[in-house]
Parts: C-alpha cells; sequence; structure tokens
C-alpha cells in the first residue's frame, strides 16, 4: 500500500534564502503571521556568499558560480507571491523539505523544483538507494538542461557568475558624496527592525549597507548580552513595523537615496513603486519623525511631518495617548506685516504694525551666539560678567546683529508659532516666523552659521513652523564650515580680538 500523498498547503512567499531554500508566511491575523523555511526536495544549489563575521570563514564570503543567478531567478518569480507547498521533516533532521507550486490553483500550479533544474540552475541529488517518480522526472530534466547548455551546465566561465561583494565602505562619506543625492538601485536582503535595513546597492560591484532611514525611528528590539534580539522582551509595536516593512520591501527592487552617515551606518531614503516607505510608517503610527535625521533630507521632510500628523489626530498605535501642545492663537498678534524699526542680540526685533503698535518678536526655533562658558581662575571663582562688554568680544554676536539690522525699515511678515513661557525672571517670548519677501530670516542667520538650531523633545510641536528647513540650513553651513560652526575660524576671531583689547 502506497504512502498517502503530502497535504498542500497554502502561503506567501517572504524571502528566497537561495536557489533551493524559500520562507513562506501565512496570513497575518491581529500581528505577524507564522512562518516556514522549505527547503526543495532532491536538489542542491549553489552556496551564496555570507556576512563576514563570527564563524564565517572567508571562503564563506564569497558566491559559488551561479548562486546569485539561483537565487535571483526564484525571487524575481516567487517574491510576494501566493503559493502551494508540501511540507515533510525526514527522521533525525531539523529542516523542512518539500515542494513548492506557483499558481492559484493547485491542478494548474508551476512546480518550481522542476522549473529551476530546467533552467540549469541547480544540482539533482542522484540517490541510487530512493527512486521515485519524482526524482525520475528531475534528471530527466538536468540531462535536458545540460544537453543544452543551460546554465551551469553551459561554457560560460565559472568566474564570470561569482559576484564581486564589497562588504563594508572605506570612507563611508566619500561614498555617499560621490552620489550626490542621485537614486541607487538596490535589493533589500535584511529587514532589522522598521526604520533600518540592509541592502546590496546594485552597482559595478555589489556594495552591501547599513541603512537608516531618514526622518523616522520605530521602535527597535531590546537585545541580550550577545547582541542578539532578547525575545523575552517585548517592545510594542516593534514586530509590527518590521513585518510591515518586510511584507512591503523585503527583496523587493527599490531605489535608494544616501544623505549621511551615522557610527559608519548610512542614512538615507528608500524609494518603492508605491511611494516612500518612511511615510507609510509614520502614517500608519509605526514611526515618530526624528529631527538628526531629518536635516539630511534634500526634499519630502514636510510630507514626513504631515504624515505623522495624520496618525497623531487618529491617535494611531505609538500615538494612542497622544495629546497635543500646540497654542492655538487668533488675532492680530498671530499673523501681521510690519516694518522693522529696532534690531537685538541676534534673535529679536521691534517690529510697527500699520496701527502704529510696536511688537517685540523673537525669532522661532533659533539660538543667537552666545558668551562662552566662564571658567573659574587659580583662585576657584569665577569671573563675573560685564555690564558692558563689546558685542564683538561674543564670537558672530557683532556679525549676526550686523545681519538683521539690514532689515530696519523693511516691511516683513510675521506669523506667531509658540509663546515661550516666563522663566528666570525673564518675561515670556512671542516667537515668529517672520519673512523678508519669500526669504525667511531665521533660516538666513543660520545658513550663513549666525545662529544654532534649539533642539526640542520629541514630543514637543512648540516650535518654528519652518524647522525642517532651519535644521537643513544648519546641516548645510556646518558642512561648510560657516561662522560660528567653523571653530578653526573661531579660534582665528577670538585670537585677532584679544590682541586688539591688549593696551599698546
Amino acid at each position: 500500500m502506497s504512502a498517502a500523498p503530502p497535504q498542500l498547503k497554502w502561503g506567501i512567499v517572504k524571502q528566497v534564502l537561495s536557489g533551493d531554500s524559500v520562507i513562506i508566511r501565512g496570513q497575518p491575523q491581529g500581528g505577524p503571521p507564522p512562518e516556514k523555511q522549505i527547503n526543495f526536495s532532491n536538489v542542491l544549489a549553489p552556496k551564496l556568499a555570507r556576512r563576514p563575521g563570527g564563524a564565517n570563514t572567508g571562503e564563506d564570503n564569497r558566491d559559488e558560480p551561479w548562486a546569485w543567478e539561483s537565487r535571483e531567478f526564484l525571487r524575481k518569480k516567487l517574491i510576494g507571491e501566493e503559493v502551494y507547498f508540501t511540507c515533510e521533516r525526514p527522521q533525525k533532521s531539523n529542516r523542512d523539505y518539500g515542494v513548492v507550486y506557483l499558481g492559484k490553483d493547485p491542478a494548474t500550479a508551476q512546480n518550481i523544483t522542476e522549473l529551476i533544474v530546467a533552467e540549469g540552475l541547480v544540482t539533482v541529488r542522484r540517490d541510487s538507494s530512493h527512486t521515485s517518480p519524482e526524482l525520475a522526472k528531475l534528471v530527466e530534466l538536468e540531462d535536458a538542461a545540460k544537453s543544452s547548455g543551460k546554465g551551469k551546465w553551459s561554457s560560460s566561465p565559472a568566474s564570470d557568475h561569482i559576484r564581486n561583494i564589497k562588504w563594508t565602505q572605506d570612507n563611508p562619506r566619500n561614498f555617499v558624496e560621490q552620489f550626490h543625492g542621485k537614486p541607487i538601485k538596490a535589493i533589500i536582503e535584511h529587514v532589522r527592525d522598521g526604520s533600518t535595513i540592509r541592502a546590496f546597492l546594485l552597482l559595478p560591484d555589489f556594495n552591501y549597507i547599513t541603512l537608516i532611514m531618514s526622518g523616522i525611528r520605530c521602535p527597535g528590539f531590546k537585545l541580550d548580552s550577545e547582541g542578539k534580539p532578547d525575545p523575552s522582551v517585548t517592545v510594542p509595536y516593534a514586530e509590527e513595523a518590521r513585518y510591515f516593512v518586510e511584507s512591503r520591501l523585503l527583496q523587493r527592487d527599490v531605489e535608494i537615496v544616501l544623505e549621511s552617515v551615522n557610527n559608519a551606518n548610512f542614512v538615507g531614503s528608500i524609494l518603492f513603486p508605491k511611494g516612500n516607505i518612511a511615510e507609510a510608517l509614520l502614517r500608519e503610527g509605526f514611526a515618530k519623525c526624528v529631527d538628526w535625521s531629518m536635516a539630511f533630507m534634500k526634499s519630502g521632510a514636510e510630507k514626513l511631518r504631515a504624515a505623522e500628523k495624520q496618525a497623531k489626530e487618529k491617535r494611531l498605535r505609538l500615538w494612542k495617548d497622544y495629546q497635543s501642545n500646540v497654542q492655538n492663537f487668533s488675532g492680530k498678534e498671530k499673523d501681521f506685516y510690519g516694518t522693522v524699526v529696532e534690531v537685538y542680540n541676534g534673535d529679536a526685533l521691534s517690529v510697527k504694525s500699520p496701527s502704529g503698535a510696536i511688537k517685540k518678536v523673537f525669532l522661532a526655533s533659533i539660538r543667537p551666539p552666545r558668551e562662552a562658558a566662564r571658567v573659574a581662575g587659580e583662585d576657584g571663582k569665577v569671573p563675573p560678567r560685564s555690564k558692558n562688554r563689546p558685542l564683538y568680544e561674543i564670537p558672530w554676536m557683532f556679525e549676526a546683529r550686523e545681519q538683521l539690522r539690514k532689515l530696519i525699515g523693511k516691511k516683513v511678515h510675521c506669523v506667531l508659532d509658540y509663546i515661550s513661557p516666563a522663566r528666570d525672571n525673564f518675561p515670556e517670548k512671542y516667537c515668529y516666523t517672520v519673512t523678508l519677501g519669500k526669504t525667511n530670516v531665521a533660516e538666513a542667520l543660520v545658513a550663513e552659521g549666525l545662529a544654532t538650531v534649539v533642539r526640542y523633545r520629541q514630543d514637543d510641536d512648540q516650535r518654528s513652523s519652518q524647522y525642517d528647513g532651519l535644521l537643513s540650513a544648519e546641516a548645510q553651513a556646518s558642512k561648510a564650515g560657516k561662522g560660528k560652526i567653523n571653530l578653526p575660524f573661531l579660534f582665528i576671531y577670538l585670537y585677532i580680538h584679544q590682541i586688539e583689547e591688549k593696551p599698546i
């Protein structure tokens, strides 16, 4: 009596590990679905290179010939597709073996093992002690592939079918500059968490990178003492965020825009056919905006803020307990035009409205040049602060004030962003975005290195309405070494003015 045929199961291909193994997942029900690795019965694919580190030896760091072509053949055919499959675990084995069928109707579905054997991309295990009609069919297909010179049976030199992989970059920052913000074709190989992935950049060489998505952060996984995810600690929405990205991007063809470097990891944006994955994560409440990496974005920051705002308003996931601290303003103080009649020390103006009222206006979210911290002398005492200290003794304060002084007599547009409460014997401050024509005055100061941008807590919404523009301007000023951000020039500045103050 013959054994009953293995039962067919249904799933979706999540990942292709090699030319003879795939990971198949189920349908999500209230969370990430279960998944299973299926190794193809009776065949053996060439081995792919493995990332250096741990127990991986030098030999593991290179592909076997035709390994990449074998993997890619399956990836392009199976990723994200519905399949049927059989699953059996032989005795004394910890692996599941079976056959995968591509198609929505089991009666007409394509046998993937037979297909890849016919393409000459795997080797049939010819076991004389075990024969079956299925194995005989595979042997017949392999013999035909050999006769036709297909795949690994072709006369093409084996060396032409081994990738040149660069696992690390000697100078990541130069690597970023090399592409000038142009999209690079890539394949996502691993999703570490919702906002961090690993990918191969498809250049003449295969460049393997870790990428942090610009402008966002998803919940990460707690790591154990070995640096591996600790399954005993549950971080809310970490698994869901990773699954959200895996189901859309894992082993998909995408484009990556490299924007900066952070601790040898790259920072950039991922573009896929349906848009920007960072926006989608924010819109669903799986991520929050982060200012430090958003400053590197050439464009699109406003879309990320808008997507996050939608999630906040709907109180989705990470924002389920969100309470807005944005102040609502109305009346003439909120938005008015006026003429600048006086300037203060680098961050404030007096503006006269058409009615004749004069309003002191502080530039939102920037900090002017400040006096260096006073250092205690040999006696341990901190010298007193001079009451009438010249502006030029505070590096860049004079230049910042002079830049603002050019606005006197000019008509500006003032939009109130927030009111900073009174503290330390100082009155409350009305903080505005001030524009002259299309020029944001605060951004112009920051761009020249004459002011820095205030950093806020991530949940603090009281900031400039043009905050991302300020961050971008500061990043550019820092890169160009302008103004107070240019430390070597700052030392020269201090030295010159120190000489000027010495008595003759």
